[in-house]
């Protein structure tokens, strides 16, 4: 190639393994993560009363009442919990709900 000399294409080739493993590393980890984290971002903005949910400690239950920190849990007849909004994992029926 005209114009590029000898050292300045072996230093080129010398960062393409790093910019290899930066590219793989952005579509293995960073991504599949950022969309995760969107997705559960999503639910919980999307939470509303008589939604069967699980908590992240494990308790099933269905939300009864909810604001901007806090969901009540109704876990059994006539008991009901408070449990941080982030505190909520899952649907239960996560197929239904996606």
């Amino acid at each position: 190639m005209p114009g590029i000399s000898q050292e300045t294409i072996q230093m080129l080739a010398s960062y393409g393994p790093i910019v290899l493993m930066a590219v793989v590393f952005y579509f293995l980890l960073y991504r599949p993560q950022k969309k995760e984290q969107q997705r559960r971002a999503d639910m919980l903005n999307n939470l509303k009363k008589g939604d069967r949910v699980i908590t992240s400690g494990g308790m099933y239950g269905t939300i009864t009442a909810l604001d901007a920190k806090k969901v009540t849990l109704k876990v059994a007849e006539k008991i009901e919990m408070d449990f941080l909004r982030t505190a909520v994992q899952s649907y239960q029926n996560a197929q239904q709900k996606a």
